[in-house]
C-alpha cells in the first residue's frame, strides 16, 4: 500500500473549474483506494492505493475516474507521503525563518532544471524563488495575488504545475502521514 497526495490543477480557482470534493472523493474511492480524504475545495486528495501502479498510470486512472464522475478532467499531479514530507523538510525559506504565510510551492509534473532559466530573480526582490527537484519554492511577501514573480512564472509555462500555499502543503503532508 502506498499513500499518495493528489493535487488537482486549476480546481475552484477564482470561481472557475468548480468540482465537488464529495464527487472527487467518491471517484477515488471507486478505484478501491482507501482512507480517502479531501482538503479544502481546491483539489487536494489524500489516499492509500493498493497495488503498485506507477505514478503516470495512477494519475491517468484518477483523471479518468474524476472525469467520469464530474464531466471535467483536471490535471492530476501526485506525490507519495514520503515526497510530501521531503517537500516540507526541504523548504529553503522555512530554514531562514520566513513567515509561513508568505510561502508557496509550485508542484511540477517532472523535474525541470530550466524552470528558472532566464529569470532575473533580483528584479523581483523581495520576492524569491528556488527550484529543488519537482518543486519550485516561492517566498512572496506581498501575497500570491499581487506577485509579479508568480504571474510571470505562470505565463512562461501556464500548464507546468499547480501551486499550494504553505499551510496547505503542511496540512497535506500531515494528513498523508496519518494514513496507515
Amino acid at each position: 500500500m502506498t499513500v499518495w497526495v493528489a493535487l488537482l490543477r486549476a480546481v475552484n480557482v477564482g470561481g472557475r473549474g468548480t468540482l465537488s470534493m464529495a464527487a472527487v472523493r467518491s471517484a477515488v474511492e471507486g478505484l478501491s483506494h482507501t482512507g480517502v480524504r479531501t482538503y479544502l475545495q481546491s483539489g487536494n486528495v489524500v489516499f492509500a492505493a493498493k497495488g503498485r501502479a506507477g505514478e503516470d498510470a495512477l494519475s491517468r486512472a484518477l483523471g479518468d475516474a474524476i472525469e467520469q464522475a464530474t464531466g471535467r478532467r483536471p490535471d492530476v499531479l501526485l506525490r507519495r507521503a514520503s515526497d510530501m514530507a521531503a517537500v516540507v523538510a526541504a523548504n529553503p525559506f522555512v530554514a531562514r525563518g520566513a513567515d509561513p504565510a508568505h510561502l508557496h510551492v509550485v508542484f511540477l509534473p517532472r523535474p525541470d532544471a530550466t524552470a528558472l532559466d532566464g529569470v532575473d530573480l533580483a528584479r523581483y526582490a523581495p520576492e524569491e524563488a528556488e527550484l529543488r527537484g519537482r518543486e519550485l519554492y516561492l517566498l512572496l511577501p506581498g501575497g500570491i495575488g499581487r506577485s509579479k514573480l508568480a504571474a510571470d512564472l505562470a505565463r512562461r509555462d501556464p500548464g507546468a504545475g499547480t501551486t499550494r500555499n504553505w499551510r496547505t502543503v503542511t496540512a497535506l503532508a500531515a494528513m498523508a502521514g496519518e494514513i496507515t
